[in-house]
């Protein structure tokens, strides 16, 4: 690729990603609509040929969507018998008496960092809202002091520490040793997702005015204190069922021989889809027959929660259509050059691919694999550095700034009924804080061992 083909891609990237902002939070123009025009629009100006465009965006969102659609719809319904039964009641009381209503906010993070173990970003965000909504009603705090050390506890799992499934595919190119991995991303993510969380919110909180109507809020209704609650340990053997099985189906190959049926059943019971069929089986029983509801009511109320969900599911897709165009039109390949041909170090560089493509094109996910097959044969070739601390810097760079062609972007906008500004400045900033803590510990660390 010559130097000028590159620099235009990455200018009109740039103007696209800047255009699409514009578009969406000061034209108020529809999401969905934007992102797709924004997308054919930067195909057209980057050259690839007409037929296949539409046939990209397509490929993007179908992929995108595959998974995504499965886990919001499984996930809101395990949600929704949780909010219906008052588990979430539950939950949030016991953290609240634990904890303190002046120290929620750490309560917060502590669920965003255990539940997001084995559970994808948007896995545990559907899974975890309905608690988020309860106790920030109940204590009367803000829905962003409440959410958003919940949602750094999350991101910080799900960028560094594995059995999580994206930092163990970034621990496997490497050729990582898993244990020490956990190790160390345990040692750097709990202070960063403290930075990131509890301390930004405290910070930002007061800043962020949020309408008093949240339509996502009120799928999750509040019945008042006056009736029973389910248990404790039954509401959290519930919500944490899908998160166990996740673990059992990430160890299966130690658990039992590979290719073996034992095996090969283990990892379908630990397939993220399969875990929250299973988990929302068990809620419609747990925290639905047990609690005295007819088959009727439950079936309404998992008709019920899905409508919200649409708006949202559509615009993951489209993000993900978005950052399709990106890879395909060459504007993925531009970044990669560039990074290449600066000499920077190992570390430095994990991260900076990493967040390149976190920038270009919006998964964590695709951004952290991306990377690490780049980065992976560099290392081959150079001493000295621990492949444990390059997946983490990896990962740590792959969370950098989340913005409108990221899934996560839209998921937390539409149930935290912000607008596309609020968003940046809570969301974007807190990922931002996670992604540049957790370098410069990772940097601190490599220093020491």
């Amino acid at each position: 690729m010559s130097d000028h083909s590159s620099v235009f891609l990455l200018v009109a990237a740039f103007v696209a990603v800047i255009g699409l902002i514009l578009l969406i939070a000061v034209a108020k123009l529809n999401p969905f609509i934007t992102l797709f025009l924004t997308a054919l629009s930067l195909a057209v100006v980057t050259g690839m040929p007409l037929s296949a465009i539409v046939h990209s965006f397509e490929v993007g969102v179908g992929g995108t969507l595959g998974h995504i659609a499965i886990v919001v719809a499984l996930g809101t319904m395990l949600g929704k018998m949780m909010a219906e039964s008052g588990g979430a009641d539950q939950i949030a009381y016991t953290l609240i008496r634990f904890f303190g209503e002046k120290n929620i906010h750490w309560a917060m993070v502590v669920i965003g960092l255990v539940v997001g173990l084995p559970a994808f970003f948007e896995v545990g965000f559907v899974l975890l809202i309905p608690i988020a909504f309860t106790v920030a009603r109940r204590t009367g705090t803000s829905l962003v002091l409440v959410g958003l050390p919940m949602l750094a506890g999350l991101s910080v799992v799900h960028g560094l520490v594995p059995p999580h499934p994206a930092a163990l595919m970034a621990v496997t190119i490497y050729h990582a040793d898993v244990g020490r991995t956990i190790f160390y991303a345990l040692l750097i993510g709990i202070p960063t997702a403290v930075v990131a969380g509890p301390f930004y919110a405290k910070l930002i909180a007061p800043h962020i005015e949020l309408a008093a109507e949240n339509p996502m809020a009120a799928q999750f209704v509040d019945h008042g204190t006056e009736r029973s609650l389910p248990g404790f340990g039954l509401t959290v053997f519930t919500i944490l069922l899908p998160v166990l099985l996740m673990l059992i189906g990430s160890w299966a190959d130690t658990l039992a021989a590979p290719k073996s049926a034992l095996n090969e059943g283990l990892h379908l019971v630990g397939n993220d889809d399969m875990a929250l069929l299973i988990g929302a089986l068990l809620s419609f029983f747990t925290l639905g027959t047990r609690r005295g509801f007819t088959r009727e009511t439950i079936l309404r109320f998992s008709n019920e929660c899905l409508a919200p969900t649409a708006t949202i599911t559509l615009l993951v897709g489209a993000g993900g259509g978005f950052g399709r165009i990106l890879q395909d039109s060459g504007v993925s390949h531009a970044l990669i050059d560039l990074a290449m041909r600066t000499h920077i170090p190992l570390l430095l560089l994990a991260w900076l691919l990493a967040a390149l493509m976190r920038l270009a094109v919006g998964s964590s996910t695709v951004a952290m694999t991306t990377a690490a097959g780049i980065v992976a044969p560099i290392a081959l070739h150079t001493t000295g550095v621990h492949p444990e601390l390059l997946a983490i810097a990896t990962g740590a760079g792959a969370l950098i700034f989340s913005h409108v062609n990221d899934g996560g972007f839209w998921l937390v906008k539409e149930y935290f009924n912000m607008s596309v500004a609020q968003t940046i400045k809570t969301w974007s900033i807190c990922e931002t804080i996670i992604s540049v803590t957790a370098l410069i510990l990772t940097v601190a660390v490599s220093l020491v061992v």
